[in-house]
């Protein structure tokens, strides 16, 4: 889409040479004559861009600068500000009520474009950023559920936000730690900053800590430029380090000096780097065992251990099964442009009288997986491939399966695929993982897993 740039300037003649070279260069054009015009055409015409002239009449281009600062329709409009006496006091003005840049007339055509350009550009990384922050925040929008154990920790996150501490996130797999840390952030003085998440246990130990610290031209083979870490992106933000239990203990050693001192070295650098970040940490494991067993720097854990939330497992907070089964249920319908999706009441029974082992993270990929393979637009048990022996609530006892009735091979297909999401589930989504649980060969699971999406795939087409 052509960009549209609005002129406002009382010069017939600039106006009109404005027009030629901004036509020519494919953008198109609106005019307004004076201050009080220039801010109803913004209302009108919603331009991308504006080239304001300071000397106006009726309202001068300072004016129109501070009004537009005030107006929802001008968010994120840059305002490319245009006069005759180029002093130093006047560009200061325009620069401190939000001008983007500043130009001296007789204008350079060719300077003027690329000026534009660089604008328009950045106007729209920052419109894609909104959109990204946007997205993420639907995705996080809030905690799901009303039970107390719930509410208690939320109560807590809340007043531990209005600090600047460390908070230690605990609690089982798959029970919302990156939730928690999300709303932490979001909650804090230090919302409009970055968030960063760095998993500790996603990377090797050098990858992690290139990642975390960055590092200096030169440092390694293939190094052929500066690159800033996570940490140091942070700055002024949060930094969240997931399953923090299983980063090794030179690089513990390394992220206490961070805690303490709030600086660091780039790897194969000097120069000392000062970062203000709060830091969230979150794990599965028992870090006192862990310190106990030689794991885990004694140190480290108790400059983390500062604030400790723990979250409980989804087994504790039976109350919130539905409200967040439907949650989930209207994000993946949504997804999969399915809308009006409902689960039965038996659907609905059988995930309260579910034991969960996976937590919430296992009820969003049962929800999913059902809204993919479903045929109809209400989901039934049989879907679920819930074991009910493993529900430690009313469950019939009799340890039959939901998919027993279906013919042999559709049972055993539906059973394949619940034993190896149950085993992707505990191993957090590494392959490798599951097939040690499993204990089957690496590339005999992935084969597995291969053929079961490739039938799904099917179903849907």
């Amino acid at each position: 889409m052509e960009a549209k740039i609005l002129i406002v300037d009382d010069n017939a003649d600039i106006v009109t040479m404005l027009e030629d070279r901004l036509r020519a260069s494919g953008y198109r054009t609106v005019v307004a004559r004076d201050g009080q015009q220039a801010l109803e055409q913004v209302e009108l015409e919603s331009p991308h861009l504006v080239l304001l002239d300071l000397d106006l009449p009726k309202l001068s281009g300072l004016d129109v600068l501070n009004r537009l600062g005030q107006m929802r329709q001008a968010e994120h409009l840059p305002v490319i500000v245009m006069t005759a006496y180029g002093s130093v006091d006047a560009a200061v003005a325009a620069m401190k009520e939000g001008a983007y840049d500043f130009l001296t007339k007789p204008l350079d055509k060719d300077h003027l474009c690329i000026v534009i350009r660089k604008a328009l550009e950045r106007t729209s990384l920052l419109r894609h950023v909104d959109c990204l922050r946007s997205e993420v925040a639907g995705r996080y929008a809030a905690i799901v559920g009303g039970s107390a154990a719930i509410k208690t920790v939320i109560e807590s996150a809340q007043r531990a936000a209005k600090s600047d501490a460390g908070v230690l996130l605990l609690g089982e797999s798959g029970t919302g730690k990156e939730l928690f840390a999300r709303s932490i952030h979001g909650w804090s003085q230090r919302r409009a900053m970055p968030l960063i998440v760095i998993n500790c246990v996603a990377l090797t130990e050098t990858l992690l800590e290139n990642e975390l610290f960055g590092h200096e031209r030169g440092a390694f083979t293939g190094a052929d430029r500066q690159h800033k870490g996570k940490l140091e992106m942070a700055d002024g933000g949060t930094v969240f380090l997931d399953e923090i239990g299983d980063m090794s203990l030179p690089l513990q050693a390394k992220l206490l000096r961070v805690l303490q001192d709030r600086e660091f070295h780039r790897v194969g650098g000097t120069k000392t780097v000062s970062v203000n970040i709060r830091v969230i940490a979150a794990t599965n494991k028992d870090l006192r065992q862990a310190v106990k067993a030689g794991q885990f720097r004694e140190d480290l854990y108790f400059r983390l251990n500062i604030i400790t939330l723990t979250l409980p497992p989804l087994r504790e907070r039976a109350g919130d099964i539905v409200p967040l089964a439907q949650f989930f249920l209207d994000r993946h319908s949504k997804d999969a442009k399915r809308p009006g999706m409902a689960l039965s009441a038996a659907a609905l029974d059988a995930l309260t009288r579910y034991s969960w082992p996976g937590n919430i993270r296992e009820l969003d990929n049962v929800i999913a997986r059902a809204v993919v393979l479903s045929p109809s637009e209400t989901i039934e048990p049989e879907l679920l491939a819930l074991l009910p022996e493993e529900s430690s609530r009313g469950s019939d006892g009799d340890g039959r399966l939901p998919y027993l009735n279906l013919p042999y091979h559709e049972s055993m297909d539906a059973h394949s695929r619940h034993i190896i999401a149950r085993a992707l589930e505990r191993a957090d989504g590494s392959q490798t993982k599951a097939a040690e649980f499993l204990q089957l060969q690496r590339t005999y699971l992935a084969r597995l897993i291969k053929r079961q999406r490739g039938r799904e795939e099917g179903v849907r087409g």
